[in-house]
C-alpha cells in the first residue's frame, strides 16, 4: 500500500506550492485527500485515514453516493476530516475524488468543499457550505483517460461539474469513504464531526453493497478514531470515536 500524503497548509507554507489565498478554507488552505494507508484486504479492515467502504476485485468506472455535512464539534485544537467519493486509491497512487471539508481552527469550524485528480493539487469550490446540507457526488470514467466529477449542494442549489483526465488510470475501486488529514509528519487530528450519513451509494451503477466492498475503520495505534455502521445497499453512516 502506498503511504501517499494529504497536506495541510502547513506542509504547503513548507513546499511553497501553493498560494493559499487562491483556495477558499482558512483553516485547511491546501488540504489533500490521499490515497488509502495502511490497509489490508479484509473484508473489515482499518486504514490510519479512511472510513467508510472501499469495492475493490474489478474494474469501476463510476462511484456516486449522497451524504449530509456533519457539524464539527470544536475545541482549541486545529483538526480536519472530509466526506467524498471516488474511483482509485485502495491500492493505487492516484485517487480521482470529490467532497465536502469540516474543520477546526482556532476553535472555530470552517465548512468547504472540493475536487482533486490525486496526486495533483486539489481545488476548492468558493460556494459557501453549512451543516446539515446535503450533498451528491460522482466521479465516472468516460475512456481515454476523462474523467467527469459532479458534486451539488442540493439544499443550497449549486453544482460544480468538473472535466479532467489521467493518464493511465487503474480503475481498481470506488469507494465512499470520511478521511482524516496528513501532513509530511503523519494522520493529523480528525475533526469530530459526530457522525456522517452516507446513502445512495453506488459503484457501476449498482448498490455499493453488491460489491461486497471491503468495511474500513479509521484507527492509529491502539486507537480507533472512526467506525463504519453495517452497508445495506448504498446506505451506512461513519461514527467519530476519538479526537
Amino acid at each position: 500500500m502506498s503511504s501517499a500524503r494529504r497536506w495541510t497548509s502547513a506542509a504547503f507554507a513548507l513546499t511553497g506550492a501553493i498560494s493559499a489565498a487562491s483556495l477558499s478554507s482558512p483553516a485547511s488552505a491546501a488540504v489533500f485527500n490521499g490515497t488509502a494507508q495502511g490497509i489490508s484486504h479484509t473484508f473489515h479492515s482499518t486504514s490510519s485515514n479512511w472510513s467508510g467502504y472501499a469495492a475493490t476485485g474489478r474494474q469501476f468506472t463510476s462511484v456516486s453516493a449522497t451524504w449530509t455535512q456533519p457539524a464539527v464539534s470544536c475545541g482549541s485544537q486545529t483538526t480536519y476530516s472530509s466526506f467524498w467519493v471516488g474511483l482509485d486509491g485502495d491500492g493505487s497512487n492516484s485517487v480521482e475524488q470529490t467532497g465536502s471539508e469540516a474543520d477546526c481552527s482556532g476553535g472555530r469550524a470552517v465548512y468547504s468543499s472540493w475536487y482533486e485528480m490525486y496526486p495533483k493539487y486539489p481545488v476548492n469550490f468558493s460556494n459557501p457550505v453549512s451543516p446539515g446540507d446535503v450533498f451528491h457526488a460522482s466521479v465516472t470514467y468516460k475512456g481515454g483517460g476523462g474523467f467527469t466529477l459532479v458534486l451539488s449542494d442540493q439544499t443550497k442549489g449549486w453544482s460544480h461539474t468538473i472535466n479532467a483526465t489521467l493518464n493511465n488510470p487503474a480503475l481498481a475501486s470506488a469507494e465512499v469513504i470520511a478521511e482524516a488529514p496528513s501532513s509530511s509528519s503523519g494522520v493529523l487530528p480528525l475533526a469530530n464531526f459526530g457522525t456522517a450519513r452516507f446513502s445512495s451509494s453506488t459503484a457501476n451503477g449498482s448498490p455499493l453493497a453488491n460489491f461486497s466492498p471491503d468495511k474500513i475503520t479509521m484507527a492509529g495505534g491502539s486507537t480507533t478514531k472512526a467506525v463504519p455502521s453495517s452497508i445495506s445497499g448504498g446506505t451506512f453512516s461513519v461514527a467519530w470515536k476519538h479526537s
